[in-house]
């Protein structure tokens, strides 16, 4: 059966109502039944700046949904209300974070089948009394997940991270042999969920030219090689650890499935450069399938209708095949 996605609508403030009516009505997205999750206030003022929008039919549950042609099924949060458009709020930020809420609670019940992300907005949900990095570590707290990671993904190339959302001086405490490890067993289980039955996995160096043999750091011989050789011992095809400035081009090349990168920057701009509008964001180690745009809220392009929605019809695209690999497996 097509999968049934929750696709949380984000801040209504930002880019998300517009992308979210923009990706239901493209072609694309035939591969999942989309149920907008979020304000259907905000889908309404959004409406009047996107050509051809669907019409917008409010449930109060998935069951209700028609998944009619032309037609997007609204499950409301409870504090819907409108918001100005582009404008930093409390109140945008607390719409924002009910909507992951909602969802999250609906893929736990298997009501349905994964959820995907239109961005909300760290200071908003912040604002809200939600203080997280970010939507991964409220999926994460949600959950209950501990070991969980982020996998980028723009054409050929598949990113995941060891450290995300936290400083340098922080990041270079977090870079364990453990989380290095950790990383790659998720990374490996990832890309074996989406039917890569021996993924090949390149480990980034931390400094540059991988530490050039301890010349420029000994984080490579002391942290991220005994990862990868614990990992080849469980039978990982992991290798490395490699520069990280030719690590990404091999993997684009078709040398590795996965890239490991260590810190935000240095997967996200090779991500970045290589698919700015289509990047794709997953969460990995989830007991659910979730996948993201991989923009934020672009409060001042906000109403105008500007907005590209190539990277949410990407990640529906992706978290439909994610949900059903995950079917499939289970039958």
């Amino acid at each position: 059966m097509t999968p049934l996605l929750g696709l949380t609508v984000g801040d209504p403030a930002g880019i998300g109502p517009e992308v979210t009516l923009k990706a239901a009505g493209d072609p694309r997205v035939a591969v999942a039944r989309l149920l907008a999750i979020g304000s259907l206030e905000a889908l309404r003022a959004a409406a009047a700046v996107v050509p051809d929008p669907p019409a917008l039919r409010a449930v109060s549950s998935p069951g209700e949904a028609r998944f009619e042609p032309g037609t997007l099924d609204v499950l409301p949060v409870p504090s819907d209300v409108a918001v100005p458009v582009g404008r930093l709020s409390a109140e945008a930020g607390q719409i924002a974070f009910e909507g992951v809420e909602l969802a999250v609670s609906l893929a736990l019940a298997g009501e349905i089948d994964g959820i995907v992300t239109a961005p909300l907005n760290k200071e908003a949900i912040a604002l809200a009394g939600h203080p997280y990095p970010g939507h991964t570590e409220i999926l994460a707290d949600l959950t209950g997940t501990t070991d969980f990671a982020m996998m980028l993904t723009a054409l050929k190339l598949r990113v995941v991270h060891v450290t995300t959302h936290v400083g340098i001086r922080k990041m270079l405490e977090r870079v364990t042999t453990e989380r290095v490890l950790t990383t790659i067993r998720l990374a490996h289980a990832a890309l074996r969920d989406m039917g890569i039955d021996k993924p090949t996995v390149g480990v980034a160096g931390l400094n540059p030219h991988a530490g050039e043999g301890g010349l420029f750091g000994d984080e490579e011989a002391q942290v991220i090689t005994p990862a990868i050789e614990q990992a080849k011992a469980e039978g990982i095809a992991a290798s490395g650890p490699w520069p990280a400035d030719t690590l990404f081009g091999r993997a684009v090349a078709g040398d590795f499935d996965v890239a490991i990168a260590m810190y935000h920057d240095q997967g996200h701009i090779a991500v970045k450069v290589l698919g700015f509008e289509t990047g794709v964001n997953a969460t990995i180690g989830l007991p659910i399938v979730r996948t993201s745009v991989d923009h934020g809220t672009a409060f001042d392009i906000a109403g105008t209708g500007k907005a590209s929605a190539d990277s949410l019809v990407e990640a529906i695209t992706v978290g439909a095949a994610m949900a059903q690999a995950r079917a499939t497996a289970r039958a």
